[in-house]
């Protein structure tokens, strides 16, 4: 049995893989605000739902920086230089525990479930704030693993803002007064769509991607503004660079489990 534990900036969700890649059961708590009671929570729902399992690995991906088991920053959380990997050790036994960031993750479950293995996607995740995940040949590119697309800085409204501040599902709620679920006005959802192009003409020219996956909460509504969105793209980018195929997630708002899944498996297949 694979443990996922996706840590998000509101709530954290566990689950549990067969052997098949189904997923067996899954819990959600409230994600404490601070990291030690973080870390006695998730001991405790981790000891009560699998204590006596037996549990082949744990992967638990966080929202922010992560390099050698630390979250040097998590952004939403306001998280600086978590040592995950140390606290959470041991957990259950001898069962491993692997910390990565949560894009990074989502990207290569959404990668891997593509027809087709492309040379280079970006995933993109916007939820409370844009996150990405860089795959090469089915992987996370291990030089890219630390990009934070969402902290691009991009010209918008003449002024250089970090993209994330004024495109991300929380800047569509402010902006606005309403969650992506409540928005029904095709104007509304067309400036919506001018605002996350904004960040991909940016970044098209220089990973140009085969593929664009885009996943997080306003994922979920691709189909509001996803035209929107390949028209403004194929409108402004040079003519010598192609326009990415640009799909939904499939799994919107469940990729980061997926994710500790297969991340999970190449780990202990390397191990």
């Amino acid at each position: 049995m694979l443990v996922a534990v996706d840590t998000g900036g509101t709530k954290t969700l566990i689950a549990s893989f067969l052997d098949d890649g189904t997923i067996d059961t899954r819990y959600k708590f409230p994600t404490p605000p601070h990291t030690d009671d973080y870390v006695r929570v998730l001991q405790q729902e981790l000891h009560s739902h699998f204590g006596n399992k037996a549990v082949d690995a744990i992967v638990v991906a966080l929202p922010g920086i992560v390099k050698d088991g630390v979250a040097v920053w998590c952004n939403n959380l306001k998280w600086k230089n978590f040592d995950a990997a140390s606290a959470l050790k041991g957990v259950l036994g001898d069962a491993p525990v692997f910390i990565e960031n949560d894009a990074n993750l989502a990207g290569l479950a959404e990668t891997r479930q593509l027809k087709d293995i492309p040379a280079l996607s970006l995933y993109v995740t916007i939820s409370t704030g844009i996150g990405s995940g860089i795959i090469t040949d089915g992987i996370i590119h291990p030089a890219l693993r630390y990009s934070e697309i969402g902290r691009s800085l991009v010209e918008y409204d003449g002024h250089v803002r970090e993209w994330e501040t004024f495109a991300s599902g929380k800047a569509i709620y402010t902006i606005y007064g309403k969650y992506a679920r409540d928005i029904k006005s095709k104007r509304t959802w067309h400036q919506v769509a001018d605002r996350i192009s904004r960040g991909f003409l940016a970044t098209i020219p220089v990973l140009q991607p085969d593929v664009i996956i885009i996943g997080g909460s306003i994922g979920t509504y691709f189909s509001s503004y996803g035209t929107d969105l390949k028209g403004i793209l194929k409108e402004h980018l040079p003519d010598h660079i192609p326009l990415p195929k640009i799909v939904q997630a499939k799994h919107p708002e469940e990729a980061v489990i997926y994710g500790c899944y297969y991340y999970a498996v190449d780990a202990l297949a390397a191990r």
